[in-house]
């Protein structure tokens, strides 16, 4: 069960950056994945998640629509976040629908309980 975050950095506002989520273990098969983040003094918010059906369905909130894209294939998922903000600055975790050991949090109808270590993105 392991789920291993990449590809943050810092970015000028207006920028572009791709994290990717590299996934294994039944964590992956089947199951909903979402990227999150939490910025210093905040909690912590969905941003994005994609179903494991036959369109993959995708949910985003209202901060990133049209900014932010989720995809996935046979190893892993990532998000392209493109018109950087400032206010996007935060750290950014990979999660997995499903009942993990630890921290576990409800998000546009799915149970995430699996997660990375994070990867942080700073915007300025």
């Amino acid at each position: 069960v392991q789920l291993v975050e990449s590809g943050g950095g810092s970015v000028q506002a207006g920028g572009s950056l791709n994290l990717s989520c590299a996934a294994s273990g039944d964590t992956y098969s089947g199951n909903c994945m979402g990227w999150f983040r939490q910025a210093p003094g905040k909690e912590r918010e969905g941003v994005a998640n994609i179903d494991d059906d036959d369109v993959g369905t995708t949910t985003y909130a209202d901060s990133v629509m049209g900014r932010f894209t989720i995809s996935k294939d046979n190893t892993g998922v990532y998000l392209q976040m493109n018109s950087l903000k400032p206010e996007d600055t935060a750290m950014y975790y990979c999660a997995a629908e499903g009942g993990g050991p630890g921290y576990i949090e409800r998000w546009a109808g799915h149970l995430f309980g699996y997660w990375g270590q994070g990867t942080q993105v700073t915007v300025s």
